[in-house]
């Protein structure tokens, strides 16, 4: 009914008095709901004043807190054909149990024998080491022998030489006697011919004195060979000391050449025999690597190279192993905007994949289904997906984590910051603003002490 009339008839007529009114204008159909929204209200204008822990989520995996823990393969360190296999998948094994083994597909080592043969060979290049240690010791005898020898006959020679020296003084001494006789017998010549002449001696006379001048005059001269003679002596004992030198210096070098070139072939032997028994204990180490064992107590995963008769080379993986003890952990991943909200020793809540789990983020201590954890580990460096990891171990304040959690299933973390207002945390969300940044107390204490 349009109210285009000024005759209100509402207000000429009670329309409660009608039977229809009554029924229309006592019923009051929002008052319970009226109610309703303002109790709403004010509880929701309360709910926004309630504390409420900000948070960092991240989706990891369950790892092990040691690396010598983790999930491993079992490789060959050398190339080779599986014969026999000792395990099968699911098995538990301890660390030196074997695993498989394994035969050689190089020709170098077909030979069962190789080790006696090469053990052969190191003591026959050890004998030719003695032998030529023994040809040395000798040859540096000969050296002494060859040396004490050269010593005495440089000693004879020089006696020699000095004899000579000696000798050349004594003629040197009777050559001036017989200059001097010859001079006397000259004199006495002359003046018995002076004589002679003058009448005062007979010719006799001065035939006896020309004959005694003649054998002075012999004399001389056999005294001056003799001096010559001596002289050529010091000159010959001269030439033979230089000559027993020379000969001597000769053999011993001689001798010296050959000891080096015995020493050098014995020390070439022994660098041969050292090489041989590398190769030995390279092959009797070789010959244990044909079996392949456990490197620590665990359980096989899987068989990567199954089958009898293939051939692998080096390095190949040839079955997984996942150990027996390990300290479960978790690794997850945050942004790197929220990577300067997270500290060692930070604590987190962390739901694994499989536990049935109540979580409200904002408060913790109702949420159900959620372990504790802490964090131990932060990587320096950004990963491939673009995050950093995190490595998060139990909380030995919390409940202890579920025994039957296997490495490798997944898990969501909630890493605990500070505690906001709720309408702060909603005005945050909005606004697509961080949370807000912070240091742990440790922290603080420490640089306000610096």
């Amino acid at each position: 009914m349009l109210n285009i009339s000024h005759n209100q008839l509402n207000k000429k007529i009670d329309l409660a008095t009608y039977k229809s009114g009554k029924n229309i204008m006592n019923v009051k159909y929002y008052k319970y709901f009226n109610r309703f929204l303002l109790a709403a209200a004010i509880i929701l204008f309360i709910v926004l004043f309630l504390p409420w822990t900000q948070n960092i989520t991240g989706q990891g995996i369950v790892t092990t807190l040691k690396p010598n823990q983790r999930p491993q393969t079992i490789q060959s360190q050398i190339p080779g054909r599986i014969e026999q296999w000792f395990v099968q998948e699911g098995d538990y094994v301890e660390k030196g149990d074997t695993i498989l083994r394994i035969s050689e597909v190089k020709s170098d080592y077909f030979d069962d024998k190789l080790v006696e043969r090469t053990n052969d060979q190191i003591k026959a290049k050890s004998s030719s080491v003695v032998a030529y240690e023994g040809k040395v010791n000798a040859l540096n005898r000969q050296i002494s022998a060859l040396r004490n020898e050269q010593n005495l006959k440089i000693q004879q020679t020089k006696n020699k030489l000095l004899q000579s020296k000696l000798k050349v003084k004594s003629d040197s001494i009777d050559l001036e006697a017989a200059k001097t006789n010859l001079k006397i017998a000259k004199t006495q010549f002359n003046r018995i011919q002076t004589l002679q002449e003058e009448g005062l001696k007979a010719v006799k006379d001065v035939e006896e004195k020309r004959l005694k001048l003649q054998e002075t005059q012999a004399k001389y001269i056999s005294q001056e060979n003799k001096y010559l003679a001596s002289q050529n002596q010091v000159i010959n004992a001269r030439l033979e000391l230089s000559r027993t030198n020379a000969a001597f210096a000769d053999k011993i070098s001689k001798a010296q050449s050959d000891m080096f070139t015995a020493q050098s072939s014995g020390f070439d032997t022994q660098a041969q025999v050292s090489k041989l028994e590398n190769a030995s204990t390279n092959y009797k180490r070789r010959s244990d690597l044909l079996y392949v064992t456990a490197p620590q107590n665990g359980f096989i995963n899987k068989v990567l190279k199954g089958g009898i008769g293939i051939t692998f080379k080096e390095g190949s993986e040839l079955v997984g192993i996942m150990p027996a003890q390990i300290d479960l952990a978790v690794e997850t991943f945050v942004r790197p905007i929220d990577l300067p909200l997270l500290h060692i020793g930070e604590k987190v809540r962390v739901q694994f994949d499989g536990w049935p789990a109540i979580v409200f983020s904002g408060w913790p201590n109702v949420s159900y289904g959620t372990y504790g954890a802490e964090v131990v580990a932060i990587e320096r460096f950004i990963s491939q997906n673009g995050k950093y990891r995190v490595l998060l171990a139990p909380d030995e304040t919390d409940h202890e984590w579920p025994n039957a959690i296997r490495a490798g299933s997944g898990a969501k973390t909630i890493a605990l910051l500070e505690d906001v207002p709720i309408w702060f945390e909603l005005w945050r969300q909005i606004n697509s603003f961080p949370p807000n940044y912070y240091q742990p107390e440790g922290s603080k204490t420490a640089s306000k002490k610096g």
